[in-house]
């Protein structure tokens, strides 16, 4: 009676064991994919930024406003990825 209980202590140990770094994998993967969006974003947000002031179309502040509002949505979409 010992045996199997040890026995089926020690299996469902092992199993536990082994699923945790699938999991804390797939959760890396997961933050890596929502930085990638972030960076992404404030690349696109300062490329915006440098192509308002050449086009020179809308004044400082709007283009301020155009780069923050980008960033926000990237770090919006960045949050929906990783949760």
């Amino acid at each position: 009676m010992k045996k199997t209980i040890l026995s089926v202590l020690t299996a469902a140990t092992l199993l536990s064991a082994m699923t945790l770094p699938a999991h804390a994998t797939h959760r890396s993967n997961e933050r890596q994919d929502a930085r990638n969006t972030r960076q992404d974003a404030r690349t696109e947000g300062r490329d915006k930024k440098q192509e308002c002031f050449k086009d020179n179309d809308k004044s400082n502040s709007r283009c301020r406003q155009d780069k923050r509002e980008n960033r926000r949505d990237g770090r919006r979409d960045a949050f929906d990825k990783k949760w």
